[in-house]
């Protein structure tokens, strides 16, 4: 499958530094946050920057370890990498020590290395390993089911470690699964589930009347309807069905205000009818028009009602108080300024006062004076908008583009299915870290922990995202010698 070739000449060396231009970038950015007056070097290893510059060092090593190995050793070793990868994480559930809440981080010596972010590159192994066997193909549920017991494992050990926000991270292995057949209704499925939590968790506390119910439940209903309706009019074609579904909840709705007037009603019991009537009026139609389009919206109708009562439990059992206060900040729900809000706005604060051009280099004051936490680690991009302003920031995320695009032609480019898959596993984990990483500094995402790629302090994040994007390269670079 694979030859042993010459890295010179087969290295996407473009990659290489656009890799090298972050990382860079990223050390600087460092430097630049945690700066103290009285040991100024970049290079003094007491301070972030310069401990920061030895893991930039072994990343770099590592790097050039990972082109020298066969890359068929990667297809080989596939599930050995994955077992290794999952036994590791069990075991920090019971060894690892409580930091900050969480049990994820194993010390040995002097160096301390959290698994989880080595694990991301053992699932998107596994996964190419399994999707590239022989006549595989994701076209129906249960060719989903294994690779979404790939995926399950490793995140649910993750969540058991208490980094809730790190598991979220497997998530994104759905993109690349889309890229390779899934059907796209599974992510449209996925983001209405998330309008429908935030719907019914966001005007839960809006009530309609005393004791009549909550205007989240009752538009959350009302989303249901919504998607009955644009379903049969736009894709079943049946208009006229789709029509007397409209006047039904017409009906029912001035029906409902009408004997309020006499009898006490739960409008969330009435919107909650409303949509059960309506999968009951589908079904009728599916039998006497011997129909089969409309059993799956029935069964997505009545497990959206299900999931629309389990959304306080996740919300108030699965959660942990912090995260749920996170939640309810974004949502505008609670206004914490100097408690769970306290990081996004001092970020929010830190980015718009560099303006366009920024404060200049060592001269963010939010910075230099600590009042952003963890501003060198899951806050490090505040320091970029503080210091280097809208176009600082603007450069950065360009060469965050050009490195996804480059990823993303790499993916195209491969023949072989194992390194094809690899290759659109390690966009979509990149693509999710710069989402949602982004995205919390700006306050336009939860705050849940991840680290920018190359950018935030710590080795661990730079050796796993190291390890994804240089054994992606030599498997590249071994294809594109086969090709020669």
């Amino acid at each position: 499958m694979y030859k042993n070739v010459s890295i010179k000449y087969a290295l996407d060396w473009t990659t290489v530094f656009l890799y090298v231009v972050l990382v860079v970038m990223g050390w600087v950015s460092i430097y630049g946050a945690s700066y103290n007056f009285d040991q100024a070097s970049i290079f003094d290893f007491s301070q972030r920057a310069g401990k920061q510059f030895i893991w930039i060092m072994t990343a770099f090593a590592i790097g050039g370890v990972l082109l020298l190995i066969d890359a068929k050793m990667y297809n080989i070793f596939a599930w050995f990498i994955y077992i290794g990868a999952v036994l590791l994480l069990i075991i920090t559930i019971f060894v690892a020590r409580d930091v900050k809440g969480s049990r994820s981080w194993l010390v040995m010596g002097p160096v301390s290395f959290q698994p989880a972010e080595l694990a991301k590159m053992a699932t998107a192994l596994a996964l190419s390993k399994y999707m590239s066997s022989y006549n595989y193909k994701l076209k129906e549920w249960k060719d989903l089911f294994p690779v979404g017991l790939i995926i399950f494992i490793p995140f649910i050990l993750i969540v058991l470690q208490n980094e809730t926000g790190t598991a979220l991270v497997y998530l994104a292995f759905l993109l690349m699964l889309y890229r390779e057949g899934m059907n796209g209704i599974i992510l449209l499925i996925g983001t209405f589930a998330v309008m429908l939590f935030i719907t019914i968790i966001k005007l839960s506390i809006v009530p309609i009347q005393v004791d009549h119910g909550t205007l989240g439940m009752i538009l959350g209903m009302s989303l249901i309807l919504l998607v009955q309706f644009v379903y049969a009019f736009f894709l079943g074609r049946d208009r006229r069905e789709a029509v007397f579904l409209l006047l039904g909840v017409v009906f029912i709705g001035i029906g409902s205000y009408i004997l309020n007037i006499w009898y006490h009603l739960n409008y969330n019991n009435v919107a909650i009818f409303t949509v059960v009537v309506s999968c009951i009026y589908w079904m009728f139609i599916e039998l006497f028009n011997r129909y089969k389009k409309y059993w799956f919206l029935i069964l997505f109708s009545l497990g959206s009602v299900v999931f629309s009562f389990s959304c306080d439990y996740l919300f108030t059992k699965v959660l942990e108080d912090h995260q749920q206060v996170r939640i309810k900040v974004l949502l505008n729900m609670e206004n914490a300024p100097l408690g769970a809000g306290y990081n996004v706005n001092q970020s929010k604060i830190a980015i718009g006062s560099g303006g366009f051009w920024g404060k200049g280099f060592l001269n963010g004051t939010q910075t230099k004076l600590k009042f952003v936490p963890e501003q060198d680690t899951d806050f490090i991009f505040c320091t970029v908008g503080e210091e280097h302003g809208f176009v600082g920031s603007t450069l950065v995320l360009f060469v965050y583009w050009l490195l996804l695009m480059r990823i993303l032609k790499i993916a195209e480019r491969q023949y072989d299915p194992f390194s094809r898959v690899y290759a659109y596993c390690v966009s979509s984990i990149f693509f999710f870290h710069l989402m949602i990483n982004v995205g919390m500094v700006l306050g336009i995402m939860p705050v849940i922990g991840i680290p920018l790629p190359f950018f935030s302090y710590g080795g661990s994040s730079l050796w796993g995202f190291t390890i994804l994007l240089f054994t992606l390269l030599r498997l590249d670079a071994a294809g594109s010698e086969r090709m020669r």
